[in-house]
């Protein structure tokens, strides 16, 4: 599969050369030979990327709209789209698993995880993680679906009993742009007592370690967190949500969720849906074993055919760290997904 090249050169690096200076007067003799120093200006050319998920009324994915039929605008001022792509993009995903699920939930997402590899292609590359309190990483990225499948079916997951209700029904969420985030605040640590329901994991810094590992991942690559979480939150143990966002913001990383368990019920009280808003991603959520097999592959070809617009921004406030997007088309009807936003690089000297 090729991709676009072009997006690859998003830091141009201008060096000017000094002009020889004017030598000194020197006692007779050689004159010693000299090396100028070279001046070196380092300019960041602020190319945004903004992958962009179209539907139809129906859920559908959208495939045939043109450049024309696209509008976006950064902080409410209207961008010209410089550059636009429809071509599919292979994947670096983070497949990142709840730990600890009630029983018989843990049951159903452990049974489901072969199924990740048919949605896969060959250029696809996958790190599979868990996570509870702690951030558990696995053996690292890999594109052999082999390997890939022998790790899968060895994931075991651990399970904590529940009386909540894991009952409701496949859906899909809100896909719609959300209000910008807000800037990271400081996360002191909280004491999470032990068997305490709802802080019993720290599924921010499970993002936030997840995007950690994406983030040098290639921009010729569609860098995503597949997340599957039934949304409980030890909130701020280390890294806050907006930590969280803002790594993944600055990243290009999408998350995609499936919300399992309780998720559907307390969807309004979680992260999941947010997450999703903020990064340009989805959720859905499952309350059986066949929903969820199925929903590995309606997310990876979600991922991998969003379209992609770039963009340079004119006439906005350079001096802001984040800055709100919105994408518009014009063909009625359709329904959009992208990201709220993006933190502004920091030049380098």
């Amino acid at each position: 599969m090729n991709c676009p090249s072009k997006i690859l050169a998003l830091v141009c690096v201008l060096t000017l050369t000094a002009p020889p200076g004017v030598p000194q007067q020197q006692k007779p003799g050689p004159p010693a030979p000299q090396e100028q120093p070279q001046a070196r200006i380092r300019i960041i050319t602020n190319v945004v990327i903004v992958p962009v998920t179209v539907k139809d009324g129906d859920g559908h994915l959208v495939p045939d709209l043109r450049k024309e039929e696209f509008r976006i605008f950064e902080d409410n001022v209207e961008q010209k789209v410089d550059q636009f792509f429809n071509e599919p993009f292979p994947l670096s995903m983070a497949v990142l698993i709840d730990n600890d699920l009630p029983k018989g939930v843990a049951q159903e997402v452990e049974s489901s995880l072969p199924a990740i590899v048919g949605g896969l292609s060959d250029q696809d590359e996958v790190f599979v993680c868990r996570f509870d309190l702690t951030f558990h990483p696995g053996k690292g990225f890999t594109r052999d679906p082999d390997k890939l499948l022998t790790e899968l079916k060895r994931t075991t997951l651990q399970s904590s009993p529940s009386n909540v209700d894991t009952g409701g029904p496949l859906t899909s969420g809100p896909s719609i742009n959300g209000r910008p985030a807000n800037g990271p605040s400081p996360s002191p640590p909280n004491i999470i007592l032990k068997g305490e329901r709802g802080r019993s994991k720290a599924l921010d810094d499970a993002v936030y370690e997840a995007a950690d590992l994406l983030k040098d991942r290639g921009r010729d690559r569609r860098k995503m967190i597949l997340l599957v979480s039934d949304g409980e939150n030890a909130k701020k143990y280390n890294y806050s949500f907006e930590d969280a966002v803002k790594k993944l913001q600055q990243s290009d990383i999408s998350v995609f969720s499936i919300g399992v368990g309780s998720a559907y019920l307390k969807r309004k009280f979680t992260p999941l849906p947010k997450y999703a808003h903020a990064t340009g991603g989805d959720v859905y959520y499952a309350a059986r074993l066949e929903a969820i097999e199925e929903l590995y592959s309606r997310i990876t070809e979600e991922a991998r055919n969003q379209y992609t617009l770039t963009y340079s921004p004119r006439d906005t406030d350079r001096s802001l760290d984040y800055h709100s997007i919105e994408v518009r088309v014009k063909r009625p009807g359709l329904s959009i997904q992208t990201r709220d936003g993006y933190y502004a690089p920091s030049p380098s000297p």
